[in-house]
């Protein structure tokens, strides 16, 4: 959160001074930011107001969430990463800087975090403990560590051992790992990607961690397949988490999603909702908005390495 960034309201306008970098405003998460704040104004207030903003680009990196600053103003919001730079350079730090952030709340999560180094799951030559997402080729990316925390802790209580969690998008397999972990010898975890080279790195990768007894073992799997289409042989799962955008959820996983089983998943296109969907026992669904984020798209094999 820059320092000139607010929020005022007068005669019944909202108006704003939003710093953002120049990268976001290319990528056109400025509109959702402004959303963002416009719905968490208005929630609170129960009428309506007008909006006015002014905007200031700065150069700078892209985030993943759009996520509540520092107090500073109760409604100002934050565009950019919690910490940023080199100073972080060992996997027990950045777990630190997460839980000093309030990011990790959970002793679970931060064990977890701590087991899995995420310096295994990343492409030589980056910075692992930078929260940033990373290129990681094939127009994919490794979400950034804020976003690895958030999620696990939203689905701490579905990751219990002996449980079922599916991966969708598993990419560079670090979460599967961490899923797997939590769940244990005991449980089943299944990482789907539909990019086979990715897939064949994230099998390194986990062969390199603690996960890797559980890979030998078998309770752990990597299949190559399109996501969207879930993997129904270890279903109905307890846990299923997706690392892509959809434009909407896909029925295959709600189908696969286990009656008191918990999905959580990126929404949207051009604006985008980390939604939470929990199945009742009755089949039927409870669904919240948990952040704004920016994925990459949940697509087609083809569509994502042409970039679509």
């Amino acid at each position: 959160m820059k320092e000139n960034s607010y929020l005022n309201v007068r005669n019944g306008i909202i108006e704003g001074h939003l710093s953002v970098s120049f990268a976001q405003c290319v990528a056109l998460q400025l509109p959702c930011a402004i959303k963002l704040i416009f719905d968490h104004f208005t929630a609170r207030h129960h009428h309506r107001h007008r909006l006015r903003f002014a905007i200031s680009p700065l150069r700078g990196p892209e985030t993943t969430a759009l996520s509540p600053s520092p107090p500073s103003h109760p409604f100002s919001y934050r565009m950019e990463q919690y910490w940023r730079g080199s100073s972080v350079n060992k996997n027990e730090g950045m777990v630190q800087h997460l839980q000093t952030y309030g990011i990790i709340k959970s002793k679970k999560v931060a064990e977890v975090m701590e087991n899995i180094d995420r310096g295994l799951f990343v492409p030589e030559g980056t910075t692992p403990y930078v929260d940033s997402p990373l290129q990681i080729g094939y127009n994919a990316t490794i979400s950034a560590p804020h976003m690895h925390a958030m999620c696990l802790e939203l689905l701490e209580n579905y990751l219990k051992p002996g449980m079922h969690v599916l991966d969708v998008g598993s990419g560079t397999g670090y979460l599967t790992a961490c899923f797997a972990v939590m769940v244990g010898a005991q449980g089943r975890t299944v990482g789907v990607e539909h990019i086979p080279q990715l897939a064949e790195f994230s099998i390194k990768n986990i062969e390199k961690s603690s996960a890797a007894t559980l890979l030998k073992e078998g309770s752990l799997s990597i299949h190559v397949t399109d996501g969207r289409e879930g993997w129904p042989e270890f279903a109905p799962y307890d846990a299923i988490h997706v690392g892509a955008a959809a434009p909407e959820i896909p029925p295959k996983l709600i189908e696969q999603l286990k009656q008191g089983g918990r999905l959580v998943i990126p929404v949207g296109k051009f604006c985008q909702d980390l939604k939470v969907v929990d199945k009742n026992t009755d089949g039927t669904l409870n669904i919240h908005s948990e952040t704004s984020v920016r994925y990459v798209p949940l697509t087609s094999r083809e569509a994502q390495l042409r970039g679509r």
